[in-house]
């Protein structure tokens, strides 16, 4: 860019403006997405394209808003603007100068012949034919009428000081190519001044050999001697080289963008005007050098303006240096495949495209992965967001909130209560607290704990990892296999989602609430497999056709084998059985259902009933076949079957669920 400004970042202290979504709010905005997709990096990147509203209003601009803007900048800037005005301008000076020029020359001979001395009209009508007849053989080239001007005696004072003005303006306009718009370093340049910047382009390139040759540059001393070039004040080589690559490129980008004639009209000029040799060498040299070195600046970008705007030299180097952060900020903006890429940018540039709201946007994006760090949610594993065991139980809490925000709690009989109900009892053992446990606080080992980290004295501060509570132990034990179709179908007819929040939520409500309860998780699509509970976040569907219920069964059974109390298998699916595994192991798929995979699959159900196990299946899709299956397979095992929506699914295993546990304390008090 063309100021190298760069942020830098602080830890939090809660005194800084700008920074109101905390990382609740960043998880909340993301767990659809995270739970659609399984991948954080993915689901923080979504949420930087799009931006999104806190609950209090406040809006966090997205990048593709961003990049939409940048976009209609450049569009704006391109069709209402004319580089050939610079062209146009220059030509349009001379010939005023020229004019200028006739006209003395004219008034002149005027005055001769109004003298009525013959001798003194005679040799000025032969002064003022000469002089014509010099500005009449003229070259029409930019650069040859500058030269040509040069060397012009001129008539009138006015016009060769015009003139004068005018080389000296076009001087400075293209030495401003490298130098910035604020700085006054350029203006009514001498001599002197043309030497001295020939000697900085010299020291420039000298610092780059150096630094290719491993040495170390003198940034302090050059700074020392030109800093009054570079009102941006560069901190280090790096952001001084930065500064003129951006520079030179901006100047490269504005030859580019020039017809041919129009090119080779300014390059001629550049070299009349700024005849030192030496001075030309050092800058070309610096412009490859700096090439090189930066070579993502893109030096060969060129612009189509469309406009009838006419822009002289000096518009169109700032134009031309805007046009230039715009791409750049634009590709920073494209890819940035994270947060942290943000930080690379600079807001003080952004601000001035993009307005202080997005400016404040990039600010607080840049900052989402450390705060989601900092709160323990995610944690970076070779440059890699990972979601923590706390980032998977918030992922879950989120799911089972949404869920009981949807209920009516009085039905379902299920509310938020401080006393501690009748399905617990104190086994009179304590744990450390984790996210989630009912809040049994056991004081006295809480206080010793704070005072073996801290030391003696008071006050005594408390810290979240001081905390120890009660264990509870259930009275009433239950056992759940969750089984949750994972085929080409539910994203297709979009019941993947919902089936996905309701396995994080039954899994946040029995490790936050039931803890004795056992909770085993098996997918299942073309084969079937178990879940592990660090897995789910991450689970997603298989490109695949095919319903194995008969290995989830399988599955499912094996699970529950090995546990006790009360068991069950819930399981959530959009169609009828169309794979079984075979005697030989391999797997077996055909739609419509064959009558090997139903069979095959009953037998599974009527294994499950002799063990005991229930099994309650909630439908996502009412077809005929599914609905003919499913209530065959309740005659054989006893368990309910409920034809339920993507909408109100939660609604109906998490109430189901939840009235197994009333019943079964009813009984277990009623014994």
């Amino acid at each position: 860019m063309g100021r190298a400004n760069r942020v830098q970042y602080s830890r939090w202290d809660g005194t800084q403006v700008g920074f109101d979504f905390d990382a609740t709010d960043i998880f909340g905005e993301i767990t659809d997405d995270l739970l659609y997709h399984g991948d954080i990096n993915a689901a923080l990147r979504r949420m930087m394209q799009e931006g999104f509203d806190s609950d209090n209003g406040e809006r966090m601009k997205g990048l593709r808003e961003m990049m939409d803007e940048l976009r209609r900048k450049r569009r704006e800037t391109l069709e209402s603007n004319d580089l050939g005005g610079i062209y146009d301008e220059i030509a349009k000076d001379l010939r005023d100068v020229v004019e200028a020029e006739r006209q003395a020359i004219d008034e002149l001979a005027q005055e001769a012949r109004d003298s009525g001395d013959a001798r003194r009209q005679e040799l000025t009508e032969q002064v003022a034919a000469e002089r014509h007849m010099s500005l009449d053989l003229m070259s029409q080239d930019l650069a040859g009428m500058v030269r040509d001007l040069q060397n012009h005696d001129f008539t009138s004072s006015e016009a060769r000081e015009k003139f004068e003005e005018l080389v000296e303006k076009l001087r400075e306009q293209l030495m401003q190519q490298y130098v910035d718009q604020m700085s006054g370093a350029v203006e009514n340049m001498t001599p002197e001044d043309m030497a001295r910047m020939k000697d900085m382009f010299a020291e420039l390139n000298h610092m780059l050999e150096q630094r290719q040759r491993g040495e170390e540059p003198d940034f302090d001393g050059f700074m020392e001697k030109f800093g009054d070039f570079f009102p941006e004040n560069p901190q280090n080589l790096d952001e001084l080289l930065e500064i003129m690559a951006a520079r030179m490129a901006a100047a490269q980008a504005m030859m580019n963008s020039m017809t041919p004639e129009q090119r080779a009209q300014l390059q001629a000029l550049s070299d009349q005007l700024l005849e030192d040799m030496d001075l030309r060498w050092q800058m070309d040299q610096l412009g490859q050098n700096l090439a090189q070195a930066f070579p993502d600046l893109n030096w060969n970008r060129r612009y189509e303006f469309s406009g009838d705007e006419p822009l002289n030299m000096a518009d169109a180097n700032q134009m031309l240096q805007q046009l230039g952060d715009i791409d750049q900020l634009e590709n920073l903006l494209k890819g940035a495949a994270n947060p942290g890429a943000l930080a690379e940018v600079d807001l003080d540039r952004a601000r001035e495209l993009l307005g202080d709201d997005a400016a404040r946007s990039l600010e607080q994006m840049a900052e989402l992965s450390r705060r989601l760090e900092e709160s323990g949610l995610v944690e970076n594993k070779e440059g890699k967001l990972e979601l923590t065991p706390r980032g998977i139980r918030q992922l879950g809490q989120n799911a089972l909130d949404e869920l009981f925000n949807k209920l009516d709690m009085d039905k379902a009989g299920q509310h938020e209560i401080a006393r501690i109900g009748v399905g617990h009892e104190r086994d009179h053992s304590t744990k450390p607290y984790e996210f989630g446990d009912p809040f049994n606080l056991d004081i006295g080992r809480t206080v010793r704990n704070a005072i073996f980290r801290s030391g003696a004295g008071t006050p005594v501060q408390l810290t979240p990892e001081d905390f120890e509570v009660e264990r509870t132990e259930h009275l009433v034990r239950s056992s759940t296999v969750l089984m949750v179709d994972l085929s080409l179908s539910m994203p297709m007819r979009g019941n993947f989602l919902p089936a996905k929040k309701v396995t994080m939520a039954l899994h946040a409500l029995i490790t936050s609430k039931y803890p004795r309860d056992y909770l085993g998780l098996v997918g299942f699509s073309r084969s079937a497999e178990e879940l592990k509970a660090e897995q789910l976040p991450e689970v997603s569907w298989d490109f695949d056709y095919g319903t194995n219920m008969h290995e989830g069964f399988m599955i499912a059974r094996r699970l529950l084998a090995k546990q006790s109390g009360t068991k069950q298998i819930i399981m959530i699916t959009d169609g009828e059985p169309t794979a079984h595994v075979m005697p030989n192991g391999q797997i077996f798929f055909d739609y419509p259902t064959r009558p090997e995979t139903r069979d095959a699959t009953l037998r599974q159900v009527m294994l499950c009933t002799k063990e005991d196990i229930v099994i309650n299946t909630f439908m996502l899709d009412p077809n005929p076949y599914l609905s003919e299956f499913v209530e065959k397979m309740s005659q054989l095992n006893g368990g309910r079957a409920f034809f339920t929506t993507p909408e109100n699914l939660g609604d109906y295993v998490l109430v189901d669920f939840l009235n197994n546990k009333r019943e079964m304390l009813r009984g277990r008090r009623a014994g």
